[in-house]
């Protein structure tokens, strides 16, 4: 542990809401000090005094993700650029892509806070991280936390032609993964792809603890399948390329945020108010963020925030995740999210063995199309029709397709031929591949 690592407030130093908001007002001061010397907050803050509490925080405007955009690339850059360790860029879900860097000791925070597991990982482990590595931080930060426990990491890019689904299959069996991080997606492609090749997902991979996942919203009748599906526990987190991780899940299975490393608070965006807790968009203030502070940044993810007790006794305010506003769309009088819809396609019977599944919202219906076999065909598009309209109150169609119709199954065992780049061929071969990278 470094020395800056010893100065991070670690799970279980305090014991009140009053002394994690004390660990709050004692680093704020800091934070708004670096967050003063990147010509974004330069600007914002020189109107005045800096704030030096929570409630002083609070007076400030919200930082926006277009205000990360029009500061690109380093608007919002608070140290010298030698000091950088890495740069990253958002997805780009919805518009363009964010920018985002880190010092070396910003990292040490990065992966303290995704280590945070309840399922915890050690030298004994070995860890598949299946998000991208490229400019997004999910893959590093997962890679990053691995290794300061002394997991052994296996960097299985997701996307990679290098590494096919009959490739993870192949890892997951053949190296006894034990423990794994990638979208919840990914989990139900991996049991598609292992029946395929002949495995049982619950009983071939004996040494799998858990499955650690995050990036996209779960319901809690997705994770309950894919946790059935494997035998293992699944364990969530949350957070951003822009922040890292904000929260994480204990043995309880509520999904906790990390407040004594960050400031958070809930904003209606129908009334512009804020508050600790409650139903709106998460606001988040991250305390040892020193290469690119920011404040208030308002990451507008739908969320429900509660400072009830929990039995785990980490004494941390608790958060269930929707996903974004702009993701629902209308059908008749009812607005339609994929977390509701979710919900109900995965309360549908295992026998009737429904993994993959697409919809489409329209005026008057919505249309949902479902992976399924002939016997089941019928039981599960009436099922899901009726929770459909009982539970929604929309009017909806909905269609079994032939399995391997969304998902196919090529997709699912082949190995693609990932060559270098090469320019002399000989006569019997295909030139056509001259310069090509694949």
């Amino acid at each position: 542990m470094n020395s800056f690592s010893s100065a991070l407030p670690q799970l279980g130093q305090w014991h009140s809401l009053e002394d994690l908001r004390e660990l709050q007002d004692k680093q704020l001061p800091q934070t708004v000090s670096w967050a003063a010397r990147s010509p974004f907050y330069r600007d914002r803050l020189a109107s005045g005094a800096l704030p030096a509490t929570g409630a002083e925080l609070a007076g400030l405007p919200l930082t926006t993700k277009q205000d990360l955009r029009d500061a690109y690339p380093f608007g919002l850059l608070a140290v010298p650029k030698e000091r950088l360790a890495t740069y990253h860029e958002s997805s780009g879900t919805a518009g363009r892509p964010t920018p985002s860097y880190y010092t070396e000791e910003d990292w040490v925070d990065l992966a303290e806070r995704f280590a945070r597991k309840w399922i915890g990982m050690s030298d004994a482990d070995l860890l598949l991280v299946r998000t991208p590595y490229a400019l997004m931080l999910t893959g590093h930060l997962a890679h990053a936390a691995g290794r300061l426990c002394g997991a052994t990491v296996v960097p299985g890019d997701n996307r990679s032609l290098a590494m096919p689904y009959a490739r993870v299959v192949r890892v997951l069996h053949d190296l006894g993964v034990t423990l794994t991080w990638a979208v919840a997606t990914e989990y139900l492609l991996w049991a598609a792809a292992a029946a395929a090749a002949g495995h049982r997902p619950d009983a071939d991979f004996p040494h799998l603890r858990a499955l650690f996942t995050g990036g996209e919203p779960l319901t809690d009748a997705r994770r309950r399948r894919i946790s059935r599906i494997w035998g293992v526990p699944v364990v969530e987190e949350y957070g951003s390329t822009e922040t890292g991780s904000l929260a994480g899940e204990c043995p309880h299975g509520r999904l906790h945020l990390w407040a004594d490393r960050a400031v958070f608070e809930v904003y209606d965006p129908a009334t512009g108010t804020v508050r600790a807790e409650g139903d709106g968009q998460l606001v988040v203030t991250p305390l040892y963020r020193e290469a690119m502070p920011l404040l208030r940044y308002n990451l507008e993810d739908n969320v429900s925030v509660s400072y009830q007790d929990c039995a785990c006794g980490w004494g941390l305010p608790t958060v269930n995740v929707y996903g974004r506003a702009a993701f629902g769309y209308p059908v008749g009088s009812t607005t339609v999210t994929q977390h509701r819809l979710e919900e109900l396609v995965f309360s549908l019977p295992d026998a009737h063995g429904v993994l993959f599944w697409r919809a489409r919202a329209e005026p008057p219906l919505l249309r949902i199309q479902i992976e399924v076999a002939d016997e089941h065909r019928d039981a599960a598009t009436a099922a899901l029709t009726a929770a459909v309209r009982a539970t929604l109150g929309v009017d909806c169609d909905v269609t079994g397709l032939a399995p391997g119709t969304l998902v196919p199954h090529t997709v699912l065992t082949s190995m693609a031929d990932v060559v270098k780049p090469r320019s002399l061929f000989g006569a019997d071969e295909d030139w056509d591949k001259a310069l090509l990278y694949y």
